[in-house]
Parts: C-alpha cells; structure tokens; sequence
C-alpha cells in the first residue's frame, strides 16, 4: 500500500551565531511531528539546514579576517554537528543555502518571478536592520530601533536594486488566507497577517549592489547584483526537493530529471508542505513566501506553524550582555537530549512566549522524569521481573486517538500533558491496588494486576517515541526482555 506524502520543514538558521534555545524549540517541536506522522503511516520529508549568505554573515567574516565562504564552511559542520544534541530524526534532510543545487534553484526560481513580470529595477532609499536582515518602515521601529535588535544601528541604503512587486498580491493572498482557514496555526496570528497584508503591501528591494555587498547568488543576467538574502533562503524549501531540474522548464533551459522520482511533485504538490517557525517569521512565511510562489506560478505551503519566544524569567528578552542565556548544549550535556525535549515540548506554551530558566528546568525534570516516568518505569518493571515468568505479550493495536488528534492540531504541550496524565493515573492505580502485596497471596491475581501495568506502561511508552525517542527505545527494551533498568532511567539533580 502506497503511503501518503507530507513534508515538513523548519526555518533555517544563520550560521554566524551559536544555537541558542529558540533554535532548539523549534527544532524539536517540529520533529515531534515528524516523528508523529511516521508512525501515523506517512512518507515524511523532513528538512532544515543553513542560511549562509547575507549582510551579517558577510560582516562576520571580514571581522574574523575570514572569507565569506571559508567562514560558512567552518561553521555550517559545526552547526550541522550540533543538531544532533536535540535528537534529530536520522531521516533528516539538511540543506546550504551555498549548495550549487540551491543556487540553481534560486537563480531560476528569479527567472520564473521575472519572466511573470514581477521584478523591476528602481532607485530607493531605506533603513535595513542587519540583524533582522530586513527592510524597515518607521512604524516597524520603537526609538528608532529595531525591537528585536534594539542597540544596533541601522543602516541607510541608497541605491538602485532590483524589486519584487509584492504589492501586487494583496488581493490574491487575502483569498487565499479566506480560502485556506487553517494556514496558519495558531488563530491570533493568522488574525495578525490577515490585518498586516489588508493594511496593503509594499513592494521590497530584492537585490543589493556586488560592489557594496559581494556575498550571495548572483542576479541572473546582472552581475553586478546578488541576490537579497530572504529571496535566495526562502527557496530552500523547494531546492532540497530537486526543484528545479525535475519540474516543467522554463525559458533557462533547464530540464527534467530524467528517470528520476520527483520528489517536488511528491512532496511539496502533494505532501500537504507544513513550515515551523519563530514568531519574527510570520511575515516572511505566510505572506512574503506565498507572494513569491505565486509570482513563480508554483503551488503555496499548506501550512505555517508559528512558535512564541524562549525568554528569560519575567519574560525578559534572552542576552549575552544580560547573562541570561542558557546554552542548550550545557543542558544536554548534564542532563541528556531527552530531558532538554521533554521541557520544551511539556513546560512551554504551545504559541506564546515562554521563559526558560534553570530553576523551571531542575523542577520539572526531577518532577516529571526523575520522581515520574523514571520512577514508574523502575517500579513496573522491577514488579515484572519478580513475578512475571515470561515477557509481556502486548497487543499490536491501541487506541490512542485522542493523543494523535492533539499532534495533529500542533497541540504538543496538551498531548504531553496526556501522556502525564496517563503516567499519573498509572502510579495511583499502583499505589490503590498494590499489586506488589497483591501477588504474595493470590499469585495469578497478582500477575494478572501486574501483566496490565505492563500494557499500560507499553502504551504510554508508544506515545512518547515522539516526544523522547531515546527513552521510549530503552522502555521497549525493558518490556521485551522483562528486565529492571540498571540505572534509573533520569537521575535526580538537587
């Protein structure tokens, strides 16, 4: 039986800083679907990767006496590297925005929009935030700063660039958004974009001089121009599935890929192309994106997920210069990469801000792991082992629609708060029937009571295959061989 598609993708971070925890919630909130939709039966392709071109990439590089490419290259391996300490599906794709791959894909990508008439040249001036790598208009600034790079200065840009006729598709994405009433998840900030393109859109510089900026994809028939950093990234979404080379041709020349699975056609036309971002990309998913696959006459996403910000107590931004970053390579190294997931996907709001502090992190891991899961694996499982003569037969099918329907909606704090719940009920069942007194009077009573506990360990531990893959790997080991854990599964921090 043929499965069906679905593509999944986060954001892709710039690789001139360190991950930091907003990073590391949106990477593992979006493999908890991924995950999720595996195991519901689906084909997944799941992506993500790194933008490696742009003004602060540029910046950094001439700081560093590097060259912009020597400096992506060191640092997109360790940045790939680090990944893994949020335990990445090994399915995962991971893209450069210097892949030639992807440089081929933008440059057509730019071909489509212009031939389609969307691109033109104009002398402008404006203020561009590097940090945000962005445009600002004076309602866009508080002190005339940028408020989520507050302290940096500005730039004045005065030069003629190439412009993406956004404006042109204010109209066609409010039917759109009309059309498709669950684009963007959560309500409120679909209620936000819907009110930002009515306000009416501005159509916006997508090129920047060589001569001033040399770092990025050259301007297909311009070589005196690169391309604007958020016009080349966006593609990614679309260049790590083959496109363009096997989709219809353009003018370019470029053909199809012959003999060759589409993977554009599979997974982007026909895999529902879900997108998990920050707050600070709403604008650049769900609207700027959509206007330019439009403008390229290619299919729009499917859907925009979009997550609050990890703050620091208070709801304080997190800052270097304030010291209250928590690095979560510190947190995995001392409490391990299932821990770091179980708090972001648990403790923080499903799309609002959140803080994270230590202080939250300890209490929630010795409450919920330590002194929860962990203790009642051991107690279920040193039971089993006593008393039991053979491993558990478990049954092949469970219900766990209501867990699955909470995924589906991207509800993932809610149907951690289930899987608590079910550990929760789980442990008070215990501690009403004590089978472990139960079992020394009436034995085949007792090992009936505790056979049950092992089935409903069993299913709260196909839950969490999502949300703590490596822990739901050593509890299915421990059910199949009947064995006790050696250690405890989380350790308690005081």
């Amino acid at each position: 039986m043929k499965k069906e598609s679905f593509y999944l993708t986060t954001t892709l971070p710039y690789v001139n800083a360190d991950l930091h925890m907003g990073h590391a919630l949106e990477f593992v909130r979006a493999d908890i679907i991924a995950r999720y939709k595996k195991l519901s039966g689906f084909d997944v392709y799941f992506n993500t990767g790194t933008d490696e071109h742009g003004m602060k990439i540029y910046e950094r590089a001439v700081a560093e006496g590097m060259t912009p490419q020597e400096f992506v290259d060191a640092n997109f391996t360790r940045f790939k590297d680090s990944v893994k300490i949020f335990g990445m599906d090994e399915d995962l794709h991971f893209i450069r925005t210097t892949d030639k791959v992807h440089e081929q894909a933008a440059k057509e990508f730019w071909k489509r929009v212009s031939d389609n008439g969307f691109i033109y040249k104009h002398n402008y001036q404006a203020k561009y935030c590097v940090g945000c790598e962005e445009t600002k208009s004076d309602s866009d600034l508080v002190n005339d700063e940028c408020p989520i790079h507050p302290g940096r200065k500005l730039e004045v840009i005065d030069e003629e660039n190439y412009f993406f006729k956004y404006s042109a598709f204010g109209e066609k994405l409010l039917e759109f958004y009309k059309a498709n009433p669950n684009f963007v998840v959560p309500d409120f900030r679909f209620n936000e974009i819907r009110a930002f393109v009515e306000r009416g859109l501005q159509d916006f510089s997508i090129s920047r001089l060589k001569s001033k900026m040399s770092w990025g994809i050259p301007v297909p028939g311009d070589e005196n121009h690169v391309m604007y950093v958020w016009f080349d990234a966006l593609t990614n979404y679309i260049s790590t599935l083959g496109w363009p080379v096997n989709t219809t041709p353009s003018a370019s020349g470029i053909s199809p890929l012959a003999g060759g699975e589409n993977l554009f056609e599979k997974y982007w036309v026909n895999g529902n192309p879900t997108q998990y971002c920050g707050k600070d990309n709403l604008r650049f998913q769900s609207a700027m994106w959509q206007a330019m696959l439009m403008a390229a006459g290619l299919p729009n996403s499917h859907q925009i997920v979009i997550n609050g910000f990890i703050t620091a107590d208070g709801g304080v931004k997190m800052s270097k210069t304030l010291g209250n970053v928590v690095d979560p390579r510190d947190v995995v190294t001392e409490y391990g990469t299932d821990a770091l997931r179980f708090f972001l996907a648990k403790e923080i709001s499903n799309f609002e801000d959140s803080p994270f502090t230590m202080e939250r992190f300890k209490e929630s891991y010795n409450s919920g792991l330590a002194n929860g899961l962990g203790n009642l694996v051991s107690r279920i499982m040193k039971m089993a082992q006593d008393n039991l003569d053979e491993p558990v037969t478990i049954p092949e099918w469970e219900d766990m629609e209501e867990y699955y329907t909470l995924l589906k909606n991207f509800e993932i704090k809610k149907a951690c708060d289930h899987v608590w719940s079910q550990i929760s009920i789980l442990d008070q069942t215990i501690q009403e029937t004590v089978p472990f007194k139960v079992v020394k009077t009436d034995k085949v009573a007792g090992q009936k009571m505790i056979t049950d506990l092992v089935i409903k360990l069993n299913s709260i531990r196909r839950m969490l295959t999502s949300i703590l893959p490596d822990t739901a790997g050593k509890i299915k080991v421990l059910i199949k061989e009947n064995k006790v854990p050696e250690a405890p599964l989380f350790l308690r921090k005081d």
